[in-house]
C-alpha cells in the first residue's frame, strides 16, 4: 500500500466521527494556542518596558537611596534621605566628575491632586530645568519649569496628558487654571508630550514641579528622592559610576564602600533586571500553558486506543490479507500525526488572534514571536508520534484469528 493510499485512508478514517475527531484535537489546540499567546504577550510586555526605560534617556545614571552593588561601589542598606541637593551640586561642580554633563535632583512623591470637582492621585515630581534634557521630555504646550522657577519657589505645575484628562478632561486648555496639591495652589504652566506607558509606570500620569516648591512647601522635606545624571556618552558609564560613587563616599564620610547609603543604577542594570523579570514570568506562563499540551496528547492516545478497540475485526482482515505490522503502525500513527497537526494548525490561528486582540486592548506592541509557532507546532507532531506509538503498536501486534473473533 502506497503511503499517499495510507494518508488518504487515515484522514477518511478520522472525517467518518467528526465529532470524536473533533474533541481529539481540542485540547492540542488550546495548548498550542495558548504556548504561543503566551509567549507573544510575554515578549510584547517585555518589549514595551524595555522601550518605555529608553525612553528616559540613552546614557542615564540614577543615583537612589539605599543598597546595593553597582559598578566598582557596593552599597549596604541605608537610609531613604540620605542624598541631598548638596549631593547634586556637588556632582555638578566637582573638578574631579569630568564624565557628567547635566545633573537632575529629583523629589518624588504621590499625592492627591484636585480642580473644580475632579480629583486623581497622581506622581508629583521635583524638578529642575535641566529635567527635560536628561529625561528626554518634550513639552506639548507651554512651557517647563525654569531656574527662575526653582529659585523663587513659584507655585506653578507642569503635567502630564493623563493628568490633563483626569483633571480638565480631553480637549481641555489647562494652562492658566488652577489645582491642589496638599492644601497648596498651584497654576499650570504646561503640558508634556506623551510618552506612554501603564500603572506605576505610565510616564504621562506626572505633574512637574519647581524642586525648591515641592521640597519646602508640598511635602516639607529637605532630602532627594534620587539624583539623575547625563553621562557625556555611553562609553563612559563606567567611569561615571566609579567617580560619581567615590565622590558621594567621601562626602558622607565613609571609607567601606560596603557600607555605602545610596546606589547607582544605569538605564543598561534596569533593562537587564527588567528583561530577567519579565523573561522570568514568560516562561513560566509558556510552562503552565505546555501542561495543556501533555493533557492533549494522553486525549489523543484516549481517542486512538478507542479507534484500534473499534476496529480490531478489520485489523485481523487486513493482517490475514497480508497487511505487514509496518503498515498498520504506519497507519495509526499517521492518523494520530494529522489530528495533532490539524489542532496545531487551528491552535497557531487562534494563538496569534489571540496575542493581537490582547496587545490592542492592552495598549502593548504586538510581537509575533516565530520561534513559538515553529516550536508550537514541532511538538504538536511530536505528541501525535509519541502519543500515538502504542496504539499503533498495539493494533499491529494484533492475532489474526484472535482479531476476527473479537466481538
Amino acid at each position: 500500500m502506497e503511503y499517499a493510499e495510507i494518508i488518504s485512508e487515515a484522514i477518511g478514517t478520522l472525517t467518518v466521527n467528526k465529532l470524536r475527531t473533533g474533541l481529539a484535537t481540542l485540547g492540542i489546540m488550546i495548548g498550542i494556542g495558548s504556548v504561543i499567546a503566551l509567549i507573544s504577550l510575554g515578549q510584547a510586555t517585555q518589549q514595551s518596558i524595555q522601550s518605555q526605560i529608553q525612553s528616559l534617556g540613552a546614557n542615564l545614571l540614577t543615583i537612589s537611596p539605599g543598597g546595593q552593588r553597582q559598578g566598582a561601589v557596593r552599597s549596604a542598606a541605608g537610609s531613604n534621605t540620605s542624598l541631598t541637593l548638596d549631593d547634586a551640586n556637588t556632582i555638578k561642580t566637582s573638578p574631579q566628575i569630568n564624565t557628567i554633563q547635566n545633573v537632575s535632583p529629583e523629589l518624588s512623591r504621590r499625592a492627591q491632586v484636585t480642580t473644580g470637582g475632579n480629583n486623581t492621585n497622581t506622581q508629583i515630581i521635583g524638578a529642575t530645568a535641566v529635567y527635560p534634557t536628561v529625561h528626554k521630555l518634550n513639552m506639548d504646550s507651554g512651557s517647563f519649569i525654569t531656574n527662575r522657577d526653582v529659585t523663587g519657589m513659584t507655585k506653578v505645575a507642569v503635567i502630564g496628558p493623563q493628568v490633563m484628562s483626569d483633571l480638565f478632561g480631553d480637549g481641555a486648555a489647562p494652562i492658566g487654571q488652577s489645582i491642589r496639591i496638599n492644601g497648596q495652589t498651584l497654576t499650570v504652566i504646561g503640558v508634556t508630550q506623551s510618552k506612554g506607558g501603564s500603572g506605576f509606570m505610565n510616564q504621562d500620569d506626572i505633574i512637574f514641579v519647581p524642586l525648591s516648591t515641592a521640597q519646602k512647601q508640598l511635602f516639607g522635606v529637605d532630602y532627594l528622592s534620587s539624583i539623575a545624571l547625563e553621562a557625556k556618552n555611553s562609553d563612559v558609564m563606567t567611569d561615571a559610576q566609579n567617580q560619581v560613587g567615590y565622590l558621594l563616599l567621601s562626602r558622607h564620610h565613609l571609607n567601606d564602600p560596603a557600607q555605602a547609603d545610596f546606589s547607582i543604577f544605569s538605564q543598561q542594570d534596569i533593562l537587564n533586571t527588567a528583561s530577567a523579570m519579565t523573561g522570568t514570568f514568560t516562561s513560566l506562563l509558556a510552562g503552565i500553558a505546555a501542561i495543556s499540551l501533555l493533557v492533549g496528547g494522553i486525549g489523543i492516545m484516549n481517542i486512538m486506543l478507542v479507534t484500534v478497540t473499534e476496529r480490531i475485526r478489520e485489523i485481523g482482515l487486513r493482517k490475514a490479507l497480508g497487511a505487514k505490522k509496518k503498515i498498520i503502525i504506519t497507519q495509526f500513527l499517521i492518523e494520530a500525526t494529522v489530528l495533532c497537526f490539524i489542532g496545531g494548525v487551528i491552535g497557531m490561528i487562534l494563538g496569534v488572534l489571540t496575542s493581537y486582540l490582547i496587545s490592542s486592548l492592552a495598549g502593548v506592541p504586538f510581537v509575533l514571536s516565530f520561534f513559538a509557532i515553529f516550536l508550537a507546532i514541532g511538538v504538536s507532531g511530536a505528541i501525535g508520534i509519541l502519543f500515538g506509538w502504542y496504539p499503533a503498536r498495539r493494533a499491529a501486534n494484533l492475532q489474526p484469528i484472535e482479531a476476527l473473533r473479537y466481538e
